[in-house]
């Protein structure tokens, strides 16, 4: 019986022991009674030694080869944007060596691809996966079947140059390092899981599937993208066996070719002098889709013995010139062309719409040469403000950017039977990169250079030659600065042997039985005026 005051012998004493004890209880207690809040766990601390899987410090940048490929990638993403920022300026400015006789919107295309390929691969590089990988993966194939074909198909090969070829071969590299980046990344990832919480995790956050999600569409509108240029390169490969009606020839330091081709025999007349040549000047389309028939069936009917033509730069089978590119540069390379053929005086210049701003400069640098000029429906000087515009220009700039995906194109030839006659020089020709690019250094150029180059030749147009001007009835009564300007351009020279006005015909004067028939009859008698 244990005594109330306690027993001398300690029999009813705690221990050290009981002590430690009852105070450990005494403070577990409360512990045990309090209400579990936002602070307290659920589960109970790992005792293991490994971290939990959603800890910070459980990252793939751990490790050095991972830290060491996204800084890789961050310089090759700069090289490239560099490039890119370089491909954007030589579209309107070719600095040396760097001119391509295409059109030069492909190389930027591969660049611009390559900039966002880096640019999703860095943004996205924590989170790796199948689908990111394969993307990649199917892009690399696809770049690399482009860089097949452009290094296959000869024309392509000339047209690209080596900064298409450099470009492409670039984009198809970084393509395979966003593959050799992604499994990188995925295995540093699986590595740190395993050495810092004991196993791989499979399961991802929100945040994780979200990136994922957001990566594999880009990728898969990339892709898109790639497979549209593919199947541009493709059709573009096909149109270059389309071979030329003339001859090809270098021309300004044999930086681009020049198509020229001439239909007929050298004649003389009874006095022993040489016919005239007609020398026809397209106007905003290609010559062959154009104004071939009538300039043909006037031969066949003998109205003219022979004529020459050619295609513009960047039109049918003619090379894109360096930017910037004015008329009076296009006429000096035209005399370039026709000195290598071997081709002659005297000229009958025959011109339409835009194309008589060119023919106007090149008889005012071959005054001795020139028998005659004979406008149709020509453009007048003054009103080369229309084809300035800047919206126009910024409008042929964005086309000129999409065009390698060729859409319009690919429809056309699917869906639309477009042959490559059709897409080379005929209703589909505008589709083209090289066409829209000649367009937009005509457009950079003519209210500055190409207008002084016309304003000086009509100072130094010899006043005797013998002039024809055909309007467009329906152009004249549409707009009356039109009318104003086509009788200003009856006094270029003040020799004018006609002047008139096709009631019903279009722009194209020659699209009509009334319109084809004065042409026929005014160009004889311009080839026969003395």
């Amino acid at each position: 019986m244990v005594s109330l005051w306690g027993s001398k012998n300690g029999d009813g004493q705690h221990t050290d022991g009981d002590s430690a004890n009852d105070e450990e209880n005494s403070q577990q207690q409360p512990r045990q009674s309090r209400d579990a809040d936002e602070r307290t766990r659920l589960l109970p601390p790992r005792n293991d030694g490994y971290l939990d899987p959603d800890d910070p410090a459980v990252s793939p940048y751990n490790l050095f080869s991972v830290r060491a490929i996204r800084y890789v990638g961050i310089l090759f993403l700069t090289i490239s944007f560099l490039w890119w920022v370089l491909l954007l300026v030589s579209i309107f400015v070719s600095p040396p060596m760097m001119h391509s006789r295409g059109s030069g919107f492909f190389d930027f295309s591969f660049t611009t691809l390559t900039v966002g390929n880096l640019l999703i691969g860095l943004l996205f590089f924590s989170t790796p996966s199948r689908a990111m990988e394969w993307s990649s993966l199917i892009i690399a194939a696809l770049l690399l079947l482009d860089m097949i074909i452009v290094l296959a198909v000869q024309r392509l090969r000339s047209e690209e140059g080596w900064v298409g070829i450099a470009s492409v071969i670039w984009a198809t590299v970084m393509a395979l390092y966003n593959v050799m980046s992604d499994r990188v990344v995925a295995w540093g990832k699986q590595e740190e899981e395993e050495r810092l919480t004991g196993r791989k995790e499979t399961r991802r956050t929100l945040r994780e599937w979200c990136a994922v999600l957001t990566a594999t569409v880009i990728m898969i509108v990339m892709i898109v993208i790639t497979i549209f240029l593919t199947a541009t390169l493709i059709l573009r490969s096909r149109d270059a066996s389309l071979k030329p009606t003339g001859e090809r020839f270098y021309v300004d330091g044999d930086k681009y070719k020049l198509h020229l081709a001439c239909v007929g025999n050298v004649t003389f007349d009874a006095d022993g002098k040489k016919n005239p040549t007609v020398l026809v000047e397209a106007g905003e389309l290609p010559f062959e889709d154009t104004m071939d028939d009538w300039i043909y069936g006037s031969y066949r009917n003998g109205t003219i013995d022979r004529y020459c033509y050619y295609d513009r730069p960047g039109f049918a089978w003619s090379d894109n010139a360096p930017s910037p590119h004015s008329a009076g540069m296009t006429s000096d390379a035209l005399s370039e062309a026709l000195a290598r053929a071997g081709e002659e005086g005297p000229w009958v210049l025959v011109s339409a719409g835009v194309g008589s701003i060119y023919s106007r400069i090149f008889s005012s640098r071959h005054v001795r040469d020139v028998n005659g000029l004979f406008l149709i429906d020509g453009l007048h000087e003054d009103l080369l403000h229309r084809i300035a515009s800047p919206t126009r220009g910024f409008i042929l700039w964005g086309r000129g950017i999409i065009s390698p995906l060729g859409y319009d194109r690919l429809f056309g030839a699917i869906f639309k039977g477009r042959t490559r006659e059709d897409r080379v020089y005929g209703k589909s020709a505008y589709q083209a990169g090289k066409f829209i690019k000649a367009k937009l250094q005509e457009n950079l150029v003519a209210g500055s250079l190409t207008k002084n180059e016309v304003s000086q030749a009509r100072n130094i147009q010899t006043p005797n030659t013998p002039l024809v001007v055909v309007s467009s009835g329906i152009e004249v009564r549409r707009d009356h600065e039109w009318e104003r300007k086509q009788e200003d351009l009856t006094k270029i020279t003040d020799n004018l042997i006609s002047w008139d006005v096709v009631n019903r015909a279009p722009h194209r004067v020659w699209l009509t039985l009334e319109g084809r028939t004065i042409l026929e009859k005014r160009l004889g008698e311009l080839v026969r005026a003395k």
